[in-house]
């Protein structure tokens, strides 16, 4: 592998996601095989050929060339440019089985932490607090199904789980096949 990989505020670490994974492969944007590759989603109108580095990503310069993002701007309500700018073309995203957001608490986008289960979520209390507040806001009223989400994740349903990276409080949403 070639040098240290660039860090990422908004993602941490691209490596446990799965959203960046060693491999001998060509970037699509400077043309270098440096060891590590990105591998989840790029939304463009050109047509790209073959995946980025994560030096491309960080930089920018990927998302300049081929006039795309890394991630949609859906949920980043609220932040400022330069960090909408940030997370959606010098950010990875990572995989999701619907289209992936971003969260936002403290007027600031959060870190992303990854695809987690119940026993991670029930770590973070208040994440799965909102959860299930976000769950009845999107019409979701039984109480029983509310309760039993959670421990039945990985049966066609995940959640994202992201850190404020002001207080550090936990949010999460859940994503469905």
């Amino acid at each position: 592998m070639s040098a240290a990989l660039p860090f990422f505020r908004y993602h941490p670490d691209p490596l446990a996601s799965g959203s960046i994974c060693a491999a001998a492969e060509t970037c699509a944007c400077c043309r270098r095989d440096r060891g590590w590759i990105y591998t989840a989603t790029f939304y463009s109108a050109q047509d790209v050929s073959g995946r980025f580095c994560p030096w491309c990503i960080a930089d920018g310069s990927a998302a300049e060339r081929f006039a795309g993002e890394f991630t949609d701007s859906y949920g980043l309500d609220g932040v400022s440019e330069d960090v909408l700018h940030e997370v959606t073309r010098r950010t990875p995203g990572f995989h999701a089985w619907q289209d992936p957001h971003w969260l936002v608490h403290c007027q600031d986008a959060a870190a992303f932490v990854g695809e987690v289960g119940y026993a991670e979520l029930a770590a973070h209390p208040e994440a799965l607090d909102q959860l299930r507040t976000d769950m009845r806001l999107d019409g979701l009223h039984d109480e029983s199904r509310l309760e039993r989400f959670p421990t039945s994740l990985g049966e066609g349903a995940t959640v994202m789980l992201f850190r404020c990276t002001g207080c550090g409080s936990h949010l999460a949403y859940a994503d469905a096949s």
